[in-house]
């Protein structure tokens, strides 16, 4: 029972195109780790080196001497390959044959291969949102309130955050939002019309245009944020954090405070992402932390629950997709094996046949981690 998947191979790709797909704006916009040739197992990581912002001297003493130099350090970041999708799809003999005196065998294989993809994607579209929620460095706008009712201001605001955060500005930027933004955004009178929104696409194809420098797309995996508990923390420093701190103390108040949260502190307008939930008495926000100073004794707010659209470059975010080592022909007992790559997403998922007794089952699989290495170049757009 050699060559299974080649012999249906058309019939997986065509069926692809074919099935009903929700949208998937995350994942085309990150950077995509994905490859047919290399398996993985689960576990393995992915390591990055970083480096810290450089201190300026401001003076130098002439000698004849060669100064000593102010070294550097050199950070090191993991990305885990921790996270695994399958979708089984078992035949018996008599379901074959019965297909094959109908509809077609070649014909339901392909759809379920392509639903299989389908429901693979869309969860790691989902859980992409939500790691790219929980690593911005800050965000923008009104917790619960769908953004761009009136206007696109929000748009300039994201840009501010992410330009004064150092992102590079080389057009890898992207807005990926839900389809209720959407709407709101295609509503505004001044993108439609075409004297003034330059093109007609949005208009007619109802195509999103760029706007202030960012891709705009649209995602069903956007993630909705549930706030922690937390209520009236003040800030516990006995001193005064500089701009740029991370880790921050606090006290007094009662309940959760949760990664992804949304914070604020009294005197300061900015809006902080918590990537390390409250404990021990001390949260952490993400980088580039604080914007201005934050003294003792100041009152923190959990901002409310929010839908987490969210705006990022391209080299801030990596998912890695990968077969699984370990499965396949001449690993495991599968007879057939092949990788197929969906078409919406680019992501390559591997398709394993496996023969039992009277029956087969085809797995589709693979296993995926995703990182934010760049939170400086991550903003969450509230909704």
């Amino acid at each position: 029972m050699s060559n299974v998947l080649t012999n249906l191979a058309a019939d997986i790709f065509k069926a692809a195109d074919i099935v009903g797909r929700e949208q998937v704006g995350i994942i085309p916009s990150a950077t995509i780790n994905s490859t047919e040739s290399v398996r993985a197992a689960k576990g393995d990581t992915i390591r990055s080196a970083f480096t810290r912002q450089a201190t300026v001297a401001t003076s130098y003493n002439p000698s004849m001497a060669l100064p000593e130099p102010t070294y550097q350090t050199v950070d090191n970041k993991t990305l885990a390959i921790d996270s695994y999708a399958e979708v089984d799809i078992p035949f018996t003999g008599e379901d074959i044959k019965h297909l094959q005196n109908g509809a077609g065998y070649e014909t339901v294989y392909g759809d379920q291969v392509a639903q299989a993809m389908r429901a693979i994607t869309n969860s790691i579209e989902a859980s992409l949102g939500v790691t790219v929620k929980n690593g911005a460095s800050r965000a923008f706008g009104t917790a619960g309130t769908t953004p761009f009712a009136s206007n696109f201001n929000e748009v300039a605001e994201l840009r501010r955050i992410l330009v004064d955060n150092g992102m590079p500005q080389d057009g890898r930027a992207t807005l990926v939002i839900n389809s209720a933004a959407g709407v709101k955004l295609r509503n505004l009178a001044s993108l439609q019309k075409v004297n003034e929104a330059g093109g007609a696409q949005l208009l007619r194809q109802g195509q999103l245009l760029d706007l202030q420098g960012l891709m705009f797309k649209e995602s069903a995996g956007i993630a909705a944020h549930t706030k922690g508990t937390g209520t009236s923390y003040v800030t516990n420093t006995g001193t005064t954090y500089a701009v740029g701190t991370t880790t921050i103390a606090v006290d007094t108040g009662s309940g959760t405070v949760l990664a992804g949260d949304v914070v604020t502190f009294a005197g300061d307008s900015n809006k902080y992402v918590v990537t390390t939930a409250l404990s021990g008495g001390s949260l952490t926000i993400a980088a580039p932390g604080l914007r201005q100073t934050l003294a003792d004794g100041v009152a923190m707010t959990v901002v409310d629950s929010y839908t987490g659209n969210v705006a990022f470059h391209q080299a801030a975010v990596e998912l890695v997709c990968r077969p699984i080592a370990g499965r396949g022909v001449g690993q495991d007992a599968a007879i057939d094996s092949m990788t197929v790559q969906d078409p919406v997403s680019g992501l390559v998922y591997d398709v394993s046949v496996y023969a039992g007794n009277m029956m087969r089952n085809i797995k589709v699989s693979c296993l995926y981690g995703a990182k934010v290495w760049k939170p400086e170049f991550v903003a969450t757009l509230l909704g």
